[in-house]
């Protein structure tokens, strides 16, 4: 969950998460749909399969524990380096550092040297004596997240009270490197037609190719390209909506009918127990405005 996602936004889900699965088990025997459904508002769902199918291949091929080679911990779904070495920092107590952009930058300042001229992997392995000279190295892992989160952050370090002052580059440097990363954000333009009902009901479909919500339950949405008009569609509302990097400017359509093309199914627009991605929801709120 906390891949990508902040702590404060991610506690309440986890609260809810782990109430309902208490064990790897109970987790395993979960369908998607459930776990979607546990997942809804925190976004980026792919995280939510994996974790599901991780679980599955856990309890299938590894006896219900996590494997201690980072071969064999790469090989489940979702798991890169960066979780690869917390978890076996974190579960095994390895000397292991996650490489985040938290860490990336705690490194990069202390250095005073910017990130992409760092190969961290060689720096790590370089000062390993200087780095791992604990046995905690749980905590360690842990500790250097957290530090680059709450001390070293990406805006108004708080350089005045760290313990790392005395022998930071950064802080002793009068030509401070600049290592704040900018978001490329890509803008995007897409009109979404919305069939609807009296029964304040709406038509979605997972045929769309729209790689940021593929194979999501969605109204009928087309890059726009040039300005879209039909007569059978009437225009709802022009409004903005963020994903990750993606910023989108949204043309709204909708037309009352009772039938559907063959790949909709109907969804209400206010009690759903199915799974919806707050993209989704959003359409939900400006369609309610017609009722």
């Amino acid at each position: 969950m906390l891949q990508q996602t902040q702590v404060k936004t991610v506690v309440p889900f986890f609260n809810k998460f782990t109430k309902k699965f208490r064990t790897l088990n109970d987790l395993s025997k979960s369908s998607e749909k459930e776990i979607l459904k546990m997942w809804e508002g925190l976004g980026y769902y792919r995280r939510a399969r994996n974790l599901l199918a991780c679980s599955k291949l856990l309890i299938q091929n590894y006896n219900s524990i996590l494997p201690r080679s980072i071969i064999e911990i790469k090989k489940l779904p979702g798991v890169g380096d960066y979780t690869a070495n917390a978890l076996l920092g974190l579960v095994y107590n390895e000397p292991r550092i996650a490489l985040d952009g938290n860490v990336k930058r705690v490194f990069s300042r202390n250095l005073n040297i910017e990130e992409n001229k760092i190969n961290f992997d060689k720096f790590i392995k370089k000062n390993k004596k200087q780095l791992f000279v604990t046995r905690r190295n749980d905590d360690f892992v842990e500790a250097l997240m957290e530090f680059g989160a709450l001390i070293c952050k990406p805006k108004d370090p708080n350089c005045l009270t760290c313990c790392l002052k005395k022998t930071c580059k950064y802080f002793k440097s009068s030509k401070k490197i600049k290592n704040i990363r900018n978001k490329m954000i890509k803008n995007k333009n897409y009109d979404i037609f919305c069939y609807i009902n009296k029964k304040k009901q709406i038509a979605l479909t997972k045929s769309n190719q729209i790689s940021f919500l593929k194979n999501f339950n969605l109204p009928e949405i087309k890059e726009n390209k040039r300005s879209f008009k039909n007569q059978n569609w009437i225009f709802l509302k022009k409004y903005k909506n963020s994903i990750s990097n993606l910023k989108l400017n949204i043309n709204l359509y909708y037309k009352f009918s009772d039938k559907i093309p063959r790949a909709y199914s109907w969804y209400s627009l206010k009690n759903n127990r199915e799974f919806v991605p707050s993209f989704t929801k959003k359409i939900f709120r400006q369609v309610l405005t017609l009722f």
